[in-house]
């Protein structure tokens, strides 16, 4: 199993119209074959000194994976190109973070 972060930098103040699309995805890609979890997630204000500022145009996509193979046929499935071009506009930068445990 390998686990993904995804950081998805935002056009500020476009994160709400974002996730509209995006969770139109999310059950497609949770049936994709090798997909064991695929969670949205934003930052949540605390007081745990150890935290970093909050990030109001940042999405993180919490992933896992059966396999690097199945995470590749993931990244280009039809619904992930059709995905793509739907947020263009709002999207200003991806991140990814690619683990395995240790």
């Amino acid at each position: 199993m390998i686990r993904l972060i995804a950081t998805i930098e935002l056009a500020p103040g476009r994160r709400h119209d974002f996730l509209a699309i995006f969770r139109l995805l999310v059950p497609k890609v949770r049936a994709e074959e090798g997909c064991l979890e695929y969670v949205p997630a934003i930052d949540l204000a605390t007081s745990i000194a150890a935290q970093g500022p909050v990030r109001d145009d940042v999405v993180t996509v919490i992933e896992a994976w059966e396999s690097i193979e199945r995470l590749q046929q993931h990244l280009a499935a039809p619904h992930m190109l059709e995905y793509r071009r739907a947020v263009k506009e709002l999207v200003r930068g991806v991140q990814l973070q690619i683990l395995e445990p240790a």
